[in-house]
């Protein structure tokens, strides 16, 4: 009579945990190669925009937010879907408006007048999701008394000053609009169309979401012309009220100061 041999119970769960960790070790391997494949390609497509905007660009400034930056590179190419071509021409368009409006050069006693009005400004805080914060109070502004020219500069320096309070892995920024007390006087087409395509044209990706506050029917009317014009930006915008501003976004510590009241 031939014998049977009997395994205890334990062998084939062992088994089978150990065939589990082995796969886990693959995929998790093969997910690092992965990335890492990912990355050369990214890098091969930075270096041939580099490349091309040398060549075909030199008079371009070079160094940081020049045709050299390759983190900036990074971003547009991002933007692009990774189209090197689609990405050459929307970049150099950035890089020659960044020389034609003179970012580099605008600072805090650049813009100081204007700012004081208190129309915008940087949080000093980031929001609950880490995101710096740039707030503009709609009822300090007035167009017809106001220089355009100088709410353009403080919107870039603005601009400018959040992207640098970015933390380590985050990208993007959060735009809050505080509408309580509009009216038509102050209403301005123009610059909400700037603001919306700087964003668009200069800075891609780099606006996560907008909040419009307590909108009152005056602005929704407003809204109304604006919101064609603004093409994918528009689906970021939030018309929320300012109860859910500080529940939502903010620590009772952390709300900017205009809303907390």
């Amino acid at each position: 009579m031939a014998m049977v041999r009997v395994y205890p119970t334990t062998t084939l769960p062992r088994f089978a945990s150990t065939l589990s960790l082995r796969k886990t070790k693959f995929m998790v391997k093969s997910s690092n190669l992965q990335l890492q494949m990912q990355s050369n390609d990214s890098h091969k497509l930075v270096l041939e925009v580099k490349e091309k905007l040398e060549k075909e660009y030199h008079s371009l400034p070079f160094g940081r937010n020049g045709r050299d930056d390759e983190d900036m590179i990074l971003w547009f190419l991002k933007d692009r879907k990774f189209d090197v071509e689609e990405a050459v021409s929307k970049l150099t368009k950035a890089i020659k408006w960044r020389q034609d409006f003179e970012v580099s050069n605008l600072t805090e006693e650049s813009v100081e007048d204007v700012a004081q009005t208190g129309k915008a400004y940087i949080h000093d805080f980031l929001d609950i999701n880490d995101r710096p914060v740039l707030v503009v109070v709609a009822a300090k502004h007035f167009p017809k008394v106001h220089d355009p020219a100088d709410d353009e500069r403080l919107c870039v320096f603005l601009i400018e000053k959040a992207l640098s309070k970015l933390p380590t892995g985050k990208e993007e920024i959060l735009g809050i609009f505080d509408l309580r007390g509009f009216g038509t006087e102050n209403a301005d087409f123009k610059y909400l169309t700037f603001l919306f395509e700087v964003f668009y044209y200069y800075y891609p990706k780099r606006l996560s979401q907008v909040l419009f506050v307590d909108a009152p029917f005056v602005f929704k009317q407003f809204w109304r012309l604006v919101k064609p014009l603004l093409k994918s930006y528009a689906s970021q915008v939030r018309f929320c009220s300012a109860e859910t501003v500080r529940k939502e976004y903010f620590t009772e510590e952390t709300l900017p100061p205009n809303l907390r009241d």
